[in-house]
């Protein structure tokens, strides 16, 4: 990767679309996938930890949905 690559944490409960996800941008030397995550607590922890750039959000997963995982990301920029 690129120093200036663009961070992405990918977040959706399916590993498909998890994995499509990580497929669509692998060629792409500009984006680097910093960090995945299952639900909205763990996409919350991945910001934290990996810093990215763009988040990638699923709408409907389990514990948090991505509605108000987004609500909480606004909150904390």
């Amino acid at each position: 990767m690129t120093e200036n690559a663009i961070k992405l944490l990918v977040v959706d409960d399916s590993r498909i679309m998890r994995d499509a996800m990580a497929e669509m941008f692998a060629d792409d030397s500009g984006i680097e996938i910093v960090g995945e995550a299952v639900t909205g607590i763990d996409a919350l922890e991945g910001i934290r930890q990996y810093r990215p750039d763009v988040i990638t959000l699923d709408v409907a997963m389990p514990e948090m949905d991505g509605i108000t995982a987004l609500k909480h990301i606004m909150i904390q920029s």
